[in-house]
């Protein structure tokens, strides 16, 4: 049993538990970067354990009523054949070299865009945020309606990210629930967050069987993967409510893009400048999109200027309390 695969799914599971998105994106580079597993196995392995570990997060939502069944049914529809079809495409592309070529390569792609949805999720929450400040836009009503479901798109999202998850393991957690963000923006977080696990179980199960049948999958690398993720993604959601999330998110976009680059095979000079101009011009973009939205420049600033206020409030004394004439009718007893 390799100890240091079950000790690095563990690391992977905590920040899967502290921000929700899926582990596919995580641990799949890491198979393939750190440990030199052949990508097409790292990929089967993964799925498999995924598959394993999925139904425990979607029965909590299922019990808390977080589930938006019609739009996982149509999500189904789409991303549970394009699953065999995403397996069937990577077996059919030719040699173990030109599959492990391939596969890299479009797990490149898949980590980009993983890291491109997490900035916009980010930004997609600020902006929620921005809504329900007194003064920055109209508020947020406290009722949100039922979204009417949109068949066609909502079968092409799950078609897309069937395809992605069959090639790369990546896309679940990632990919789909952007989407369903964008087509259906009334739709609750906890309800975002539960329909996207609940569809993930057929699609990565449908995955994971295509998987086992053409014999990718690797017990050697998928049961360390299990044993270390579980009580990593336990310890993590236990976590999220002590650590903030969006600076996590934020640091692992840069992360899923550094994976995202060296898988596309670009050279270290290359990547250590991509990544620099990210932290520079990401941050400075952030800012100003803050600024735009009401919020101060840095987060630090808003966490001052809430912590003064506070502080101002405390130490402002009450006025003083008049008293109350003698004859005046008693108190309604309780």
């Amino acid at each position: 049993m390799d100890l240091g695969l079950i000790a690095a799914a563990a690391c992977i599971g905590v920040v899967v538990g502290l921000t929700g998105m899926g582990g596919g994106a995580l641990m799949t580079p890491t198979l393939v970067l750190f440990f030199g597993i052949p990508a097409p196995v790292a990929v089967s392995s993964d799925i498999v354990a995924a598959a394993a570990m999925k139904p425990f997060g979607s029965w909590v939502h299922i019990r808390n009523k977080t589930v938006n069944w019609q739009l996982v049914r149509l999500l189904v529809y789409g991303s549970v054949p394009a699953a065999f079809l995403g397996v069937l495409l990577q077996h059919l592309i030719g040699d173990v070299e030109t599959i492990e070529k391939f596969t890299k390569g479009a797990l490149g792609v898949a980590l980009i865009i993983a890291s491109a949805g997490l900035l916009l999720r980010a930004y997609l929450r600020l902006r929620e945020r921005a809504r329900s400040r007194d003064g920055s836009a109209p508020p947020l009503p406290k009722e949100r309606p039922d979204v009417v479901p949109r068949p066609v798109p909502t079968i092409i999202v799950g078609v897309i990210g069937g395809v992605m998850v069959g090639l790369t393991s990546v896309g679940s957690g990632s990919l789909i629930i952007i989407a369903l963000m964008a087509l259906y923006p009334a739709l609750k977080a906890s309800q975002l967050v539960g329909t996207d696990l609940v569809q993930a179980v057929p699609l990565v199960v449908s995955a994971a069987i295509a998987h086992l049948m053409f014999g990718d999958v690797d017990w050697s690398v998928t049961i360390p993967v299990i044993l270390g993720s579980i009580p990593g993604t336990y310890i993590g959601a236990h976590l999220s409510s002590r650590v903030s999330g969006g600076l996590v998110r934020r640091a692992l976009a840069m992360v899923l893009l550094i994976s995202g680059l060296k898988m596309l095979g670009v050279s270290n000079a290359l990547t250590l400048a991509a990544l620099g101009a990210a932290l520079i011009g990401g941050t400075l973009a952030w800012g100003l999109i803050r600024h735009q939205l009401g919020f101060h420049f840095f987060i630090w600033q808003d966490k001052r200027a809430k912590a003064a206020a506070q502080a101002a409030k405390t130490t402002t004394p009450a006025p003083a309390a008049t008293d109350r004439p003698q004859d005046t009718a008693p108190d309604k007893e309780s």
